[in-house]
């Protein structure tokens, strides 16, 4: 039986792939031990490129060629500024984290790549190039919140970040996200894999700098 185009890609990242699912980062937050610095730090720089974000999603709802992927991406662009921004807002209350100081720490390379691709997909107009950003996006965040054991960490900074990423909508649509590529990447199977395998390495570098100046 002939792989999945998705899967292929997978295969094709490695070994950044494992690395980023199988992160320091992720191990500390799934035990409930990443400490508030950190995880301050990481949550500033994600939520830094959130509007990059959502102009990439917009430009996968006008890439489709259906009107049930234009309304799931629909659905997802409400969740990420509904659910997912007030989650920030909360986190960053409960760190400490002042409007004033997320405004003043400086993009992270990492970050400013991230930034960079997501608008970089949008621009080509290439519905695949757009879903090989978002599927690694999503798809890498899921593989490793499907490592949670049960009960989750005792706070909610921990706990919600895992749960955004591992319900059953969230699976349903990077499901979704995956047989789109399927069906539209091998079309286009050289853009594809650039923007899927850089997309790989900046998760891998935005998990590592979430520790920059630490000894």
């Amino acid at each position: 039986m002939t792989a999945r185009f998705t899967e292929t890609l997978r295969l094709a990242s490695q070994p950044a792939w494992s690395q980023s699912v199988g992160h320091r980062f992720v191990t500390e937050l799934l035990e409930g031990t990443v400490s508030d610095v950190v995880m301050a730090r990481y949550l500033v720089q994600d939520h830094r490129f959130l509007d990059s974000f959502l102009t990439l999603l917009g430009a996968a709802l006008a890439g489709a060629d259906s009107f049930e992927a234009r309304l799931r991406f629909g659905r997802f662009i409400g969740m990420v500024c509904g659910e997912e921004n007030t989650y920030f807002l909360r986190a960053f209350t409960a760190l400490g984290v002042s409007e004033r100081e997320r405004a003043e720490q400086p993009d992270t390379k990492a970050t400013a790549g991230f930034k960079a691709i997501m608008r970089e997909a949008a621009a080509t107009r290439s519905y695949a190039a757009a879903l090989s950003v978002l599927v690694v996006a999503e798809w890498l965040y899921l593989d490793w919140a499907q490592q949670a054991s049960q009960p989750l960490p005792a706070n909610f900074v921990h706990a919600e970040w895992v749960t955004l990423h591992d319900n059953p909508d969230f699976r349903d649509f990077v499901g979704f996200l995956r047989a789109e590529l399927d069906r539209v990447g091998p079309n286009e199977a050289e853009t594809s894999r650039d923007f899927f395998l850089r997309t790989v390495a900046l998760e891998k570098a935005f998990f590592d700098s979430a520790y920059d100046g630490e000894a």
